[in-house]
């Protein structure tokens, strides 16, 4: 799998755990209300990748690492339980 593909699967995988819609996280990251669902329909098709500050911006909001996006299955699962061990502390 290409890093876009990688991107554009955890991206989505993220934004429905957190239930928000592609407008809300668009607005969230602070685009436009106009163009915040079609920004972020291209990211999760990946038809683009977001730079690196829209990318900080997406990783704040969903409550994950940068890192996470771009991570393998096995770092990504660990990623996940530590997430679990510091909220359940």
């Amino acid at each position: 799998m290409g890093l876009q593909q990688l991107f554009s699967k955890r991206f989505k995988e993220a934004r429905k755990a957190k239930q928000l819609t592609q407008e809300k996280l668009g607005i969230l990251i602070g685009l436009d209300e106009f163009v915040a669902s079609t920004r972020i329909n291209r990211y999760e098709k990946g038809v683009h990748l977001p730079d690196l500050l829209t990318l900080e911006r997406i990783a704040q909001v969903l409550q994950v690492s940068p890192a996470y996006f771009f991570a393998d299955d096995d770092l990504v699962k660990l990623m996940n339980s530590q997430t679990s061990i510091n909220s359940n502390q």
